[in-house]
């Protein structure tokens, strides 16, 4: 299985992410609420339309996510384009268990190869413990965990293309 990647599927992408979002929120996990998960919310100086993608098996959309080229909230003092920053990843349930990870990374080395970029990067809260074993299995490494006054912690992971 090969998965391709299109950029700038902002609506489409959106809507992965609610069809995702909604399907944690029934079975009780700790997912983004539909109201951050429109353009007014996501759009930004570091996630613009064209960073909006899906990623494709056959034809048929298997998962969304956002790949930015910088990301100044977690890694403000790194130059653009020496990452690639995934954020948003979601997996439409027919494609579940079928190391849509795996196959996201993959495509994602590719691209960051053709575009010359080093590392692929990405945040989740630190006691996201499915979320890191995911990750961790896909070969990214924390490199580095944000503490904040609210109790909550945020860990950074890495990987090297």
């Amino acid at each position: 299985m090969k998965l391709e990647i299109q950029f700038n599927k902002m609506q489409e992408a959106i809507s992965v992410m609610k069809e995702v979002a909604l399907w944690g929120r029934r079975k009780g996990y700790r997912v983004w609420p539909d109201e951050w998960l429109t353009p007014e919310e996501l759009l930004s100086e570091d996630a613009l339309p064209e960073n909006f993608c899906i990623g494709t098996i056959e034809g048929e959309t298997a998962c969304a996510f956002l790949l930015q080229w910088t990301d100044s909230e977690y890694w403000p003092d790194a130059p653009a384009f020496e990452a690639a920053y995934l954020h948003k990843l979601c997996v439409r349930r027919s494609f579940a268990g079928m190391g849509m990870t795996g196959l996201v990374v993959d495509a994602l080395r590719a691209e960051c190869r053709r575009r010359g970029v080093r590392y692929i990067r990405l945040d989740t809260a630190l006691d996201e413990q499915a979320v890191r074993k995911i990750y961790l299995k896909a070969g990214f490494k924390i490199v580095d965990i944000l503490d904040y006054p609210n109790g909550r912690s945020m860990a950074l992971y890495e990987l090297e293309v």
